[in-house]
């Protein structure tokens, strides 16, 4: 059940870093640099991916709320993508230890629906399983290609994601599935008036996955704070790290 954490930084302000699918804890560090003078991160390798490829800690978002809870301080969670769901669960269901909640590209849906026009389209969720079974090395070629889709250099952004994403080995093709599973089923709309701790939600305008409609309306539904940045797509820190550590400035002085 090995859950593999770093810590970055000096700062007083307690953050917990969580990556998205596919991903690990490395490829945030354009944020832990920016954030680093004002924050202590704890920057986590999430189940089966990364330095964290053994654990056998189920993806499923309580599961891991509840043991990154257990692993680290009180702190600010802020997610990216499908680490952004799992923040938002960490936040709903242990607000001692979630102080706050930051979520970059990410939603309380990811699939569209006939009450929910802010998702993605099912059938791009149902083609990444289906495609891992075949060709798992392809999916992930083509998921990283759909994160820099947008951004202002989409080819030198793929290029930069493939020189990272398998510096800490190779993600777990089981865990991959349950990851899908989740976008597939998760739902925390509902929960979201209930949020009991101050929120920021950051957008890049050019998201090809995660609509910014989507961020727009969870920050409305939470009374957080909704930012969007203009040129990016869905990993805004990755060229816009500064933009995305100004988003942030109000949610980290809520601490300070």
């Amino acid at each position: 059940m090995t859950l593999h954490i770093e810590t970055h930084g000096h700062g007083e302000i307690p953050v917990v870093l969580l990556h998205g699918w596919a991903m690990h804890g490395g490829m945030m560090e354009p944020l832990c640099e920016v954030l680093a003078n004002r924050c202590t991160l704890h920057v986590v390798d999430l189940p089966g991916h990364g330095y964290s490829r053994d654990s056998t800690l189920p993806l499923e978002p309580s599961a891991c709320a509840q043991a990154i809870a257990e692993r680290t301080p009180a702190a600010i969670w802020i997610g990216w993508s499908l680490g952004g769901l799992i923040a938002m669960t960490g936040a709903l269901e242990h607000p001692h230890n979630v102080l706050g909640l930051g979520v970059i590209d990410g939603t309380p849906k990811f699939s569209r629906s006939e009450d929910w026009p802010h998702g993605s389209d099912p059938k791009l969720v149902r083609q990444l399983a289906d495609d891992l079974e075949t060709d798992y090395h392809g999916t992930l070629e083509r998921f990283m290609a759909l994160e820099a889709m947008g951004s202002r250099d989409p080819m030198a952004e793929v290029r930069h994601l493939r020189s990272l994403i398998f510096t800490r080995g190779e993600p777990d093709l089981r865990v991959l599935q349950e990851g899908i599973r989740i976008l597939e089923t998760s739902d925390r709309r509902a929960d979201l008036a209930g949020l009991a701790v101050p929120s920021a939600w950051i957008a890049g305008r050019r998201d090809r996955i995660v609509p910014p409609a989507a961020m727009a309306w969870s920050a409305e539904q939470s009374r957080g704070r909704f930012v969007e940045i203009a040129h990016a797509g869905h990993a805004p820190f990755f060229g816009y790290a500064a933009e995305v550590a100004e988003g942030l400035a109000p949610l980290l002085d809520s601490l300070s």
